[in-house]
C-alpha cells in the first residue's frame, strides 16, 4: 500500500528518475478543453507538476509559467521538455503541503493528479488557491475516492484521494462554472491508462 511514505521527496525522485516521461508529454485532457478560459499572457502556477506536460503546454501557449513540485527530477525533466518545445518554464522545488506559496502572484493556476493526505489536503488546495490574485482562474482535476475500484492509475489508498464534498466545502465561496464528478477517460504515460472517476474544478477566485 501507498502510504505517508510515499509522498516524500525520495519517493517521487525514484519515481521520475527514468529517461522516459512516467505520466506523458502531453497536456491532461482537462486542462487542454479548459485553457481557453485563461487570459493570453498570464501569469500561471503550475502545481504539483512532476515532470511538467501540463506546464509545457501552458507555455506553448505563450503564458509565463511556473511550476512547482517538491522532485528535484520532475522539474529537471520539466527544463528538459521546455528546452525541446523551445519554451521557458520556471521551476520552483518546496513541498506545497508545507511551504506556503507567495500570495496573490498568479493571474491562474493549476493542478492535475496533486494527490496528498486527507489531512494536508484542505493547505494544499487553499496554498494554490491563495497563490492566485483575485479575479484569477484555478482549474484542477483530482481522482476521487472512487478511484481505488478502477485501479487505472493514482494512489492505492483512500488516504490520499479526494471527496467531493471536502472539495465543494473549500471552494464554495468562489464563483465556479465547472464541476465534475464522475467518469473520464485518460491515457498520461504508463502510470494513468483508461476508464478512471475525476474531479474537475473551474472557478474564478472572489476576493
Amino acid at each position: 500500500m501507498e502510504g505517508v511514505h510515499s509522498m516524500s521527496k525520495e519517493h517521487w525522485n525514484q519515481s521520475f528518475s527514468e529517461k522516459e516521461y512516467v505520466y506523458g508529454v502531453k497536456a491532461n485532457e482537462f486542462i487542454k478543453r479548459m485553457s481557453h478560459t485563461i487570459p493570453e499572457h498570464s501569469k500561471i502556477g503550475c502545481f504539483a507538476e512532476g515532470e511538467g506536460r501540463n506546464a509545457v503546454y501552458l507555455a506553448k501557449l505563450g503564458h509565463d509559467v511556473t511550476a512547482y513540485d517538491q522532485s528535484s527530477v520532475g522539474l529537471k525533466k520539466t527544463k528538459q521538455l521546455a528546452l525541446l518545445n523551445n519554451v521557458n518554464v520556471h521551476t520552483v522545488e518546496t513541498d506545497l503541503v508545507k511551504e506556503k506559496v507567495k500570495t496573490s502572484q498568479y493571474d491562474a493556476a493549476i493542478m492535475v493528479f496533486g494527490h496528498v493526505e486527507k489531512q494536508n489536503q484542505q493547505f494544499f488546495i487553499e496554498n494554490i488557491v491563495g497563490s492566485v490574485k483575485p479575479c484569477g482562474y484555478i482549474i484542477f482535476e483530482v481522482y476521487s475516492e472512487d478511484q481505488l475500484m478502477y485501479e487505472t492509475g493514482g494512489p492505492k489508498t483512500v488516504e490520499r484521494l479526494y471527496d467531493p464534498e471536502d472539495i465543494i466545502k473549500w471552494v464554495k465561496h468562489h464563483k465556479c462554472s465547472h464541476f465534475y464528478y464522475g467518469e473520464a477517460e485518460r491515457h498520461e504515460g504508463k502510470r494513468h491508462s483508461g476508464l478512471c472517476h475525476v474531479i474537475q474544478v473551474a472557478f474564478k477566485k472572489v476576493k
